[in-house]
């Protein structure tokens, strides 16, 4: 590690932060990172791309009123350069965008600061933005924000996301229309004649490289030749939107390494930030850390990634930062604490509550239970639970949140009753909660786990012709190309017949409810059934039928009951959800939960059907409509000895 002091070189066009360890040039005053010089290298960004596309911050925006989750695409460019600290141990530096009525239409109405910040014997660089809306500003839509980078693709081919999910990788150039084949969507593509022949055969396709936010804090690339990594480290999830379980993009070909801020990936339309008139908003993302290392092996990339891990793990630990000096993020001394204890109280599992063991618990602004996880204006702070219940949620931005939780093993959201609000140096002790899940009855019977994932169902091999090598003999098999299509040729004449007490959801449970493709290449809605025995029945009980989504896509659950024909159906969902979960290789996107009366009336002593029919077929998005379960279950009446055999 150098000892130098760090320097800052403002020149005419470009500023050049510089620590003795790495060189990082910005364009001045766009903000515009051209140039990131390190171990012997001139440039790790691509140099054959322009300047403008090299490292940047950028945003999608659209009018007030817009529909669905696309818009004008923005780099962001500073207008007006400023250093904001200049000494040995640190330098800061700011490229602002000021927005006035002038450009309405035209701009997207937000004041922007952007700032990057080097440290004195760190091995990278911080990158942080303040976006600011005034309330008498125009109100807009902002699907996404993020920060991109470009390597030098002749350098930088290993890309590594987690421990079990890193690969060399094809060259942006194989996915050129002259070597590769289009496959459903424009991301995927079939590489038919890639520069390097063992890349043949297999889909590229950057959503396959998506993660959660709560396992999304350190990724990137290796260069070989001289061995060097490029790594994006987010040290906390406060800033990005949807939750823990939200997924966002990470690398992928080009070679891109992205920090995704807010995106509607894997949600659609309901995580497009939407300001209202009149409604004032401002917001800090980042910082993020931008992380170099080099080893003296060349043939393994392991240590360069492992050091990499280490580096995150120091981030995380050292957040939230002392060093920033915008007054609008807050350093430790300014944020506040809470703690407490979930329990869970189910009766039909245990009189006795049980310890929220592994539950989800976090603040997030005000709302109704379950709301966090569209929200994407304000902040969140989450964190699991202990084998007891017990959690602790430290480095609390000051506001007003309520706080919510959910837990493994049971379905529904908890959100406790009293809004909480965070002062400075704030301890709060909520002590214990108990969350009541949904509950009428005892279980008649279940098909799945209620994890908000679909992961526990059958996910079949994908078609040898698409293929990620990654993924075969992978925990996450479902990240393969064109899953969907192997529901048609696992059930080519007739749907799903799920039977209790025989079945296996594992095996028996297609992972995802898509619509059926016809000879005539056109689609058709599905029904799937679920059969089971009622024995020692009254007509005049009613049953419960709880069924829990892992995340919906242009689609409508119809449920019915002995009648496949019946009209109307005994329930509806409704159209819902725009996810694209199914494309995008997902295992779930939002999660959503029905409570459904079946009345005795309709039901027998003995076998009994439940039809779910999912109806949405309509071309050209046809495949993608449909749904992926989380969890079903029927529950019998408290008072009844129903049961099933």
């Amino acid at each position: 590690m150098s000892s130098q002091s760090v320097r800052l070189i403002i020149q005419d066009r470009y500023v050049v932060m510089d620590n003795g360890i790495l060189q990082v040039t910005l364009s001045k005053p766009d903000g515009i990172v051209t140039k990131i010089q390190y171990n012997g290298i001139d440039n790790l960004l691509e140099v054959l791309d322009e300047e403008v596309n090299r490292g940047y911050w950028d945003l999608v925006w659209s009018e007030a009123g817009s529909v669905g989750t696309t818009g004008t695409f923005d780099v962001i460019k500073g207008t007006k350069f400023k250093v904001r600290v200049e000494n040995e141990e640190q330098v800061e530096i700011s490229f602002t965008r000021k927005w006035n009525p002038s450009q309405k239409g035209e701009v997207v109405p937000l004041n922007i600061d952007k700032r990057f910040i080097m440290l004195r014997n760190s091995s990278g660089f911080y990158s942080y933005a303040i976006y600011e809306h005034l309330k008498e500003w125009p109100p807009f839509n902002l699907p996404q924000t993020r920060i991109v980078f470009k390597l030098r693709k002749e350098k930088f081919h290993y890309m590594a996301i987690a421990d079990n999910r890193q690969r060399y990788m094809p060259l942006p150039d194989d996915r050129s229309s002259e070597r590769s084949q289009a496959l459903a969507y424009p991301e995927a593509v079939l590489l038919v004649d890639p520069i390097e022949p063992e890349f043949k055969g297999e889909v590229d396709d950057k959503y396959e490289y998506s993660c959660e936010n709560q396992n999304l804090h350190v990724h990137g690339w290796v260069c070989m030749d001289p061995p060097v990594g490029f790594w994006q480290i987010t040290p906390s999830d406060e800033f990005r939107s949807g939750g823990p379980l939200k997924q966002n993009l990470t690398s992928h070909v080009g070679p891109y390494c992205l920090a995704m801020f807010l995106s509607a990936h894997y949600s659609g339309e309901d995580l497009v930030l939407k300001l209202k008139p009149d409604e004032p908003w401002k917001k800090v993302f980042g910082p993020v850390f931008i992380y170099l290392n080099s080893a003296s092996d060349v043939t393994d990339p392991s240590p360069l990634w492992d050091d990499a891990k280490k580096q995150m793990m120091t981030e995380v630990e050292s957040w939230p930062y002392k060093f920033p000096a915008s007054k609008d993020y807050p350093p430790p001394d300014q944020r506040g604490n809470v703690k407490g204890r979930i329990q869970i109280l189910d009766r039909y599992v245990s009189k006795d509550r049980i310890p929220g063991n592994g539950a989800y618990v976090g603040l997030a602004p005000p709302g109704d239970a379950g709301s966090w996880q569209r929200d994407c204006k304000g902040y969140q702070f989450w964190t699991r639970a202990d084998e007891k219940g017990y959690y602790s949620i430290e480095n609390i931005r000051e506001g007003d949140y309520n706080l919510y939780a959910w837990c493994p093993g049971f379905i529904g959201d908890y959100r406790y009753d009293a809004t909480i609000s965070i002062t400075a140096g704030c301890d709060i002790d909520v002590d214990d909660i108990v969350y009541e899940p949904p509950r009428d009855g005892p279980t008649l019977w279940e098909i799945g786990i209620p994890d908000r994932s679909a992961a526990e169902f059958y996910v079949p091999d994908p078609n040898p012709m698409y293929i990620n090598k990654l993924y075969v003999n992978h925990p996450d098999r479902f990240r393969q190309y064109g899953l969907w299509e192997r529901y048609q040729e696992l059930y080519p004449d007739e749907d799903l017949i799920y039977s209790i007490g025989t079945s296996d959801y594992t095996k028996d449970w297609f992972f995802a409810q898509v619509p059926r493709k016809k000879d005539d290449e056109t689609y058709q809605g599905t029904t799937w059934q679920i059969k089971f025995q009622l024995k020692h029945f009254s007509e005049s009980v009613t049953l419960k039928l709880r069924i829990a989504l892992a995340t919906a896509n242009i689609a409508e659950l119809q449920i019915r009951i002995n009648d496949s024909k019946a009209d109307p159906p005994l329930f509806t969902t409704g159209v819902i959800g725009k996810d694209n979960t199914i494309a995008r290789h997902g295992i779930h996107g939002l999660y959503w939960l029905y409570n459904i009366n079946i009345p005795g009336t309709l039901l027998v002593e003995g076998a009994n059907t439940l039809f779910l029919t999912q109806t949405m077929s309509t071309r050209p998005l046809a495949p993608f409509h449909g749904l992926m379960y989380d969890y079903i279950r029927l529950e019998g009446p408290s008072s009844s000895s129903s049961s099933t055999t």
